[in-house]
């Protein structure tokens, strides 16, 4: 699935993912392929991504930090929606 993440600066990533996990106003989700949509609030926390193949833009590359796989960027909220395996997410 493709995840985009967008501030008010640039879209700062567009990649092939396998999983994104997001700060959920009511907790903490995750969304593999083919999940069912969803539309969503954020509060606050982390966003976690998982992929075969991750392309990082060199100019926003200092934004994520990685724990093995996982590449973390930290929001202060925002809004998710995925449909048909499109995560767009807009980050505060």
């Amino acid at each position: 699935m493709i995840l985009e993440i967008i501030t008010p600066e640039a879209i700062i990533l567009s990649t092939e993912v396998n999983q994104v996990a997001v700060p959920g106003i009511t907790g903490n989700f995750q969304m593999l392929e083919n999940h069912a949509p969803v539309v969503s609030l954020l509060k606050e926390g982390n966003v976690r991504f998982a992929g075969e193949n991750i392309v990082l833009d060199d100019a926003y590359k200092s934004k994520f930090t990685q724990e093995g796989k996982d590449y973390i960027f930290a929001i202060d909220g925002g809004t998710i929606e995925m449909n048909n395996n499109k995560v767009i997410l807009l980050a505060d």
